[in-house]
């Protein structure tokens, strides 16, 4: 029986081949994915691996630069570290050298005025020499490090990027105005930001402090330990000296670098994951494309395997011959797929390489769990895929070797798969629709559990609906004559394999398609947010999303061309015992820069100090127009506000709406997150120049149109759905395999009938024509079921994301998924142009001949 099954392998090599292009494709992915994770995670934590070098112990203020430690300290309600601090670290035993660290957030434009790198990893800190007037943290290869208010130096990336020299003047800000300072020294570092393409900026201790904290005070403290002292001795010495308050970390450099190579393991497996998901699914698919393969195999061989039965081979026997094939073609399949994927993975490191320069790089790391997980993965899929034909294949009657044809289907098994599968999707149907009822977060496992229920259903269902949904496209397909006729009788006549080939497609349209709607429902719900309540021409902000300094409303509004401009501050109170974020405008100019639109009460008590609530917010708190709420204000006062007004939820004026007036009251220096803008000619390029220019070109601050915003939401989202559309491509490729391999194999199972047509007289082209649109019409319908289900999902899935996405609804593209049903009759079409080209070539004299 050994002898038998390779025998077969060997025998029907050309039948297998899709099946093993499947296996390798999808184990190629598992491999891929593990390797680029491996080698990418040892390649970032080599890179972060000199971080702490030179760190025994750090003592961190995790409040140094926020605004509610500045209002603790000019209480006198909480420590710092400073100075004193710094000396008596120095002075402790175990301590052989301190220094206080500044750092913070600092931009640097280039030559146009554009922010050099990316905004989150902008970086300022203070140079701090030794007494050779060198900092050995940041060795400079030219120039010297600085020593005034109006000097600075810069990494060696960012000097090149920006086409600096030393004596040249440069543009930097932090969360103020610009400043134009002389560029001292331009330095290295083995800093890991400025390693992964970020920018560092030094200040001289004071300047540093000025800008990024407050004079006097330090971020952090950096201690390093005496010859014999151990960094665990020296914490422990530093720790009775800690400044009182909650808001210090003191910690051991090993154990800060442990932390931080724990993080990138993290975050390097959060990766793996979501590659290793996309990779199961074109397993997934796989396992219907080798399922449907080996039903048509031992279908054909229903002699041949009767034979064995009726000569002694036992039901076992013929099992194991089945599954030992596919216990071959998995293994071969599985080594070929490591080595395909060891070959993605590197792609993929130098794809990412590419992309990004400053991304690090390293040598390929294969671990032997890769090779393991690789091929028992590819072995176990298909074993398992082929499991199910062999205990059919053990079934054959040894009469059957006496008959011809396929052996008929019981009306039995018929029932109870369609049982199991109306089950299944009905109970997978519900769990979403209950899911979507919910309308937050809660629903999300049983929307997702549901949607994994309702694929199984509808598969095991596809088979009882071809026969229908075939039936729908008849009159269409019998404008094609005769061809069109049999292309449909043939695609109805084994719902089972039709089902099956289908099914790979379902798989892949119901994830597209869930995914675009998705993000198509996210996309028009931003658009709205921005457009339906903004009447302002720009909005200004901080790239970095920090609060902008009071002074750019001010130089906003003196622009040439401002016609009407307004803050956006954000203050968080308490309403009614329930913290509410309040967005403040100015009441005098808010009909010109915001339409507020309102459901009930009017904007009239607003400069008066009336609140106006948007419905969410209205209906949690059971407040209306005219109710009166109790307010604890941040600076522990209370007090009460009359709603004014009720709007419509959904846009970017937030839950809360309040003058100006009325929120600094509360909070003296309260956090601006936009400039509201309108022009007195609209918003021309002139105004956002003008705009650019007023605020001192300053490269942190924003100046964004409308469409800007719309934009920029808009990159996001289309990103975010190449990438799962790039994922998704493998899955797609092995349904278009599935469609191939069907469609070959059942030109071969049907020679006999596409002789005995040629031989009454249907040519060769009309051949060609049936099996393409037999094609076509198995992956329309496969498609098509795709689309229905994936716009279902889509819809409860949107459903959970209103809790935090305000006025989300489902909005179906309709062009997109149009174009997704003409894009599955397109590869019907070429998955079928080599099965129809071999099906119209068959000899018809050997076709109709007996075996």
């Amino acid at each position: 029986m050994y002898r038998t099954a390779l025998r077969n392998v060997l025998a029907h090599k050309g039948r297998l081949l899709m099946t093993a292009l499947a296996v390798m494709l999808g184990t190629a992915f598992v491999a891929g994915t593990m390797v680029f994770s491996d080698t990418f995670g040892k390649a970032m934590r080599d890179s972060n691996s000199k971080s702490y070098s030179d760190v025994s112990v750090q003592l961190v203020d995790r409040a140094a630069g926020s605004a509610a430690s500045a209002r603790q300290k000019s209480e006198g309600g909480s420590a710092t570290l400073t100075d004193a601090t710094v000396q008596q670290l120095a002075a402790l035993p175990g301590t052989a050298g301190a220094r206080g660290v500044v750092s913070g957030f600092t931009g640097v434009a280039d030559k146009k005025g554009n922010l050099i790198g990316q905004v989150w990893a902008a970086k300022g800190a203070n140079f701090a020499p030794g007494q050779d007037g060198k900092d050995p943290r940041y060795p400079m290869v030219e120039g010297q490090g600085p020593k005034t208010a109006k000097e600075v130096a810069l990494d060696r990336r960012t000097a090149d990027k920006g086409g600096y020299k030393v004596g040249d003047t440069v543009r930097v800000a932090a969360n103020g105005p610009v400043v134009e300072a002389k560029l001292t020294g331009v330095f290295t570092t083995d800093d890991p930001v400025v390693n992964t393409g970020g920018s560092l900026t030094l200040f001289d201790k004071a300047t540093a402090q000025q800008t990024l904290l407050e004079p006097g005070r330090y971020s952090s403290v950096v201690l390093t330990a005496k010859p014999g002292t151990s960094q665990d001795a020296l914490l422990a010495q530093v720790q009775p000296t800690v400044p009182s308050g909650h808001q210090f970390d003191v910690e051991t450099g090993a154990k800060l670098n442990a932390d931080e190579q724990e993080m990138i393991t993290k975050s390097t497996s959060s990766m793996r994951t979501m590659l290793l998901v996309f990779a199961f699914i074109s397993l997934f698919v796989g396992i219907f494309i080798i399922a449907n393969t080996f039903t048509m195999l031992v279908a054909q061989r229903t002699k041949e395997l009767a034979l064995l039965r009726a000569i002694g081979a036992s039901r076992k026997q013929v099992t194991r011959s089945v599954l030992i094939e596919a216990l071959l073609i998995g293994t071969v399949s599985a080594v070929a797929g490591l080595v395909a994927g060891i070959g993605i993975g590197a792609g993929m490191q130098s794809l990412i390489g590419s992309l990004n320069e400053n991304m690090p790089n390293g040598s390929l790391v294969i671990k032997p769990l890769t090779v393991v997980v690789t091929v028992v993965v590819g072995v176990l899929v298909t074993v398992l895929s082929a499991l199910l034909p062999a205990m059919r294949a053990s079934r054959i009657a040894p009469v059957a070797a006496m008959s011809s044809g396929d052996q008929p289907v019981s009306q039995k098994s018929l029932v109870v798969r369609n049982t199991i599968g109306s089950v299944l999707a009905g109970g997978g149907l519900a769990l979403i629709g209950y899911g979507a009822s919910l309308g937050n977060s809660d629903g999300r496992l049983p929307v997702g559990a549901g949607a994994f229920l309702a694929l199984i259903g509808v598969f095991v269902l596809l088979p009882l609906l071809s026969r229908p949904v075939v039936a729908l496209v008849g009159p269409l397909l019998r404008l094609g004559g005769t061809p069109g006729r049999l292309a449909q009788q043939n695609a109805v006549r084994n719902p089972r394999r039709t089902a099956a080939t289908a099914a790979a497609l379902t798989i892949g349209l119901t994830l597209v398609t869930g995914l675009t709607v998705i993000g198509a429902s996210v996309n028009d719900t931003v658009d709205r947010a921005v457009t339906s309540s903004m009447k302002a021409d720009f909005i200004v902000g901080a790239a970095n999303g920090m609060s902008l300094s009071e002074q750019v409303p001010a130089q906003i509004a003196k622009a040439p061309g401002v016609a009407a401009s307004s803050a956006m501050t954000t203050a968080f109170w308490e309403l009614n015992g329930t913290s509410k974020t309040v967005t403040g405008v100015d009441a005098a100019v808010l009909d010109q820069l915001a339409d507020v639109d309102l459901v009930s009460g009017s904007t009239a008590g607003f400069a008066k100090g009336q609140l106006l609530l948007d419905e969410d917010a209205a209906k949690k708190l059971n407040a209306t127009t005219g109710s009166v709420l109790n307010v604890s204000y941040p600076d522990e006062s209370t007090g009460q506000l009359t709603v004014g007004g009720v709007y419509k939820a959904g846009g970017m004026l937030g839950p809360v709406l309040l003058t100006n007036s009325e929120i600094v009251k509360h909070e003296p220096k309260p956090y601006i997150s936009d400039v509201l803008v309108k022009g007195k000619d609209g918003g021309t390029d002139g105004l956002k120049q003008a705009l650019k220019d007023a605020t001192g070109a300053n490269p942190v601050i924003d100046v964004k149109s409308k469409q800007d915003v719309r934009d920029e939401f808009s990159q996001v989202i289309t990103f975010a759905l190449n990438l799962m559309y790039g994922l998704l491509g493998m899955a797609v490729l092995i349904a278009i395999l599935g469609v191939v391999n069907t469609l070959a194999m059942s030109v071969f199972e049907r020679k006999r009938e596409i002789g005995m047509l040629r031989a009454i007289g249907l040519d060769r082209g009309g051949i060609k024509r049936m099996v393409r649109l037999e094609s076509v019409v198995i992956s329309l319908f496969g498609a098509g079921v795709g689309l229905l289900l994936g716009c279902f999902i889509a819809w409860a899935i949107n459903g959970t994301l209103k809790s935090s996405l305000s006025g989300l609804t489902t909005v179906l593209p309709y062009g997109q998924l149009a174009l997704f049903l003409a894009l599955a009759g397109v590869v019907g079409l070429v998955a079928a142009i080599w099965p129809a080209r071999r099906a119209s070539k068959l000899d018809i004299l050997s076709s109709i001949k007996t075996d």
